[in-house]
């Protein structure tokens, strides 16, 4: 099966920009299990956003969030994020185009890597996940909120079933698992729940080893 490009999704999500809140408001209704607000609240200090998308997150980082900075690859997308920040008045946050697989940003350079309903679009989520890993501090944390596999064995042959159409309209990998690749990195998983019908919703929290412990 052929992976999608960085131009293959730049381009699925620069042509679906302005339906994706409205679809992402069904998932998250009737899906997603809350999984969002959980991922923001686990938020602390300055904060890296992959994927920030139409910038959903932005208004509910709360104050133990210093700053966000938020990269996406579609302009389309950081458009509505940009109109979202401005309309609420958010401040503490940068927006950017950019790759989550090769961050412009110093090493060690923040707390908290946020990625909700990211990782199933990444070409390369090992890279994206060694990048997360480099960017935070010693002690950082990862975050995750995401879909994948379910843990009901009809349920994943049905997915597999529909993922080679997931990956040519969206470039949606519906049955990724994201665990494999954080430990991978070098990240020690320190949570994981699993939710929504079938268990398909993840949340998961990766640590960066503190070298001080």
């Amino acid at each position: 099966m052929r992976q999608p490009s960085n131009e293959d999704i730049t381009k699925a999500f620069d042509k679906n920009a302005h339906h994706y809140d409205r679809w992402m408001n069904f998932f998250e209704r009737y899906i997603a299990d809350g999984a969002r607000a959980w991922a923001v609240s686990m938020a602390h200090g300055a904060v890296i956003e992959i994927g920030v998308g139409s910038g959903l997150n932005l208004p509910m980082y709360g104050p133990k969030v210093k700053h966000v900075t938020g990269f996406d690859l579609s302009e389309e997308m950081l458009a509505i994020a940009r109109r979202r920040v401005a309309e609420k008045r958010i401040d503490r946050m940068e927006l950017h185009h950019g790759d989550a697989q090769a961050l412009d940003l110093p090493s060690e350079s923040a707390d908290t890597v946020i990625s909700t309903f990211t990782f199933c679009t990444i070409p390369d989520p090992l890279a994206a996940s060694r990048e997360a890993y480099r960017v935070l501090r010693p002690g950082g944390v990862f975050v995750l909120a995401e879909h994948g596999r379910s843990t009901r064995p009809f349920v994943r042959t049905a997915m597999r079933a529909l993922e080679p159409l997931s990956i040519r309209i969206s470039a949606d990998h519906i049955t990724r698992d994201p665990v494999p690749y954080l430990t991978s990195a070098g990240f020690t998983i320190t949570e994981v729940q699993r939710g929504g019908p079938g268990g398909i919703i993840f949340r998961v929290l990766a640590r960066k080893h503190d070298t001080a412990s």
